[in-house]
C-alpha cells in the first residue's frame, strides 16, 4: 500500500459527479487528504455541485464550459458518475493532459473503455481505478500474499447484493444505471479485481443467468486454474453476502471479513495516483486493467443474450 510523500506538490483534483457516491467517499476523502487540494465539483445538476462544493470550500461546476473550467484548474479529475457518463468525460480529461482516478467499471461497452485507455495511453496520464478490494486496509494485502503464493487450482466468489429489496433504504437503489445493468456490471468489476491478479487473465467466459438479475459465470484463467462466480443485486436480504475463497495447493483461503471503509480505500487509491505521476510506473489498477474488466463483462453480457 503507497503513503503520501509528503515532500511532494499538492495534487489538484476536480471531482466529477455529485450523487451518494461523491458525497459519502470522494469529495470527504479529497478534501482531508494532505497531498491533495479538491479543485472543484462537477454535477450534472448544479444545485447538487454548488452544495457538495460548498460543504468542502471549494467552487462548483456544470455544463460542458463548466467541465473544461474544472480541468483548467485541475491536475487530475475522480470520478464518481455512471459508468457511461465517466467513459467520455474521462477521455476528454485525459487528453487534455489530465491524470484519471476512475470509478469501476470504466464503461460499459468495449469501444468506450477503449477510447478513455487510448486517450491516456497518448498522452502519458497517469491512471488509477477506484476497485475498493484493491486498495482496503483489509483486503489488498491479502489479494497480494494470494498471487504471491500460487497454485491456485480453483475459486469462487459471490457478491450478493439486496439492493432492491423491500424496506431497504439504501441511496444507491435511486441509481438508473444499476437497476438497468445489474450485478454483472455494479459488482462484476469488484470479483474480477480480485480473482484476475491471483489466477492470471481470464481466458474463456461462460455465463448463465438466474433469478432476478443474478448472473453465474466460468471462468477459466492463463494460470489454468477455474473460478466461479455469482453477480446480484436484486437479491432478498437474507441472501446478501460477499465471499472470496481460492483453493490449492495451499489448502483453503478465505477474503478477510471487515476488510475497511471506502474512505480510507479511496485515500488508498489516491495515494496510488499521486505515485504512479510521481514516478511514471503505472499501477497494476490502471485504465488498461479498467478496459480489460469491461471486456470480460461484455463477452459475458454477449453470451446472456445467446438463445
Amino acid at each position: 500500500m503507497t503513503t503520501h510523500d509528503s515532500s511532494a506538490p499538492p495534487l489538484r483534483i476536480g471531482l466529477v459527479g455529485a450523487g451518494p457516491w461523491a458525497r459519502l467517499t470522494h469529495a470527504p476523502a479529497l478534501a482531508a487528504h494532505p497531498g491533495v487540494v479538491l479543485s472543484g465539483v462537477w454535477g450534472r445538476r448544479p444545485e447538487a455541485a454548488e452544495a457538495l462544493a460548498a460543504a468542502h470550500g471549494t467552487d462548483a461546476y456544470t455544463g460542458e464550459a463548466g467541465f473544461d473550467a474544472l480541468l483548467a484548474t485541475s491536475d487530475a479529475v475522480a470520478f464518481a458518475v455512471p459508468p457511461d457518463v465517466q467513459a467520455p468525460l474521462a477521455a476528454r480529461a485525459a487528453g487534455a493532459g489530465r491524470h484519471l482516478l476512475l470509478d469501476k467499471p470504466v464503461a460499459t461497452t468495449v469501444a468506450a473503455a477503449h477510447e478513455v485507455a487510448d486517450a491516456a495511453g497518448r498522452t502519458g496520464v497517469a491512471s488509477v481505478v477506484f476497485c475498493t478490494l484493491r486498495f482496503a486496509r483489509g483486503t489488498a494485502p491479502w489479494i497480494a500474499e494470494q498471487a504471491a503464493a500460487g497454485g491456485w487450482f480453483t475459486a469462487r466468489a459471490a457478491w450478493i447484493g439486496a439492493l432492491f429489496a423491500p424496506g431497504t433504504d439504501n441511496e444507491f437503489a435511486a441509481s438508473p444505471w444499476r437497476r438497468e445493468k445489474g450485478g454483472l456490471w455494479d459488482v462484476g468489476p469488484h470479483a474480477l479485481s480480485v480473482l484476475i491478479p491471483v489466477l492470471g487473465d481470464v481466458t474463456d467466459v461462460v455465463a448463465a443467468r438466474g433469478p432476478a438479475d443474478a448472473v453465474h459465470l466460468l471462468l477459466r484463467h492463463t494460470s489454468g486454474a477455474s473460478s466461479t462466480v455469482t453477480l446480484a443485486l436484486d437479491a432478498p436480504a437474507g441472501a446478501a453476502g460477499t465471499e472470496v475463497e481460492f483453493r490449492g495447493e495451499a489448502g483453503v483461503s478465505a477474503l478477510p471479513e471487515g476488510g475497511g471503509d471506502a474512505l480510507g480505500a479511496f485515500r488508498a487509491a489516491v495515494d496510488a495516483l499521486s505515485e504512479a505521476v510521481r514516478t511514471g510506473t503505472p499501477h497494476p489498477c490502471d485504465v488498461r486493467f479498467g478496459l480489460r474488466l469491461t471486456e470480460v463483462l461484455a463477452q459475458a453480457e454477449a453470451e446472456l443474450g445467446r438463445p
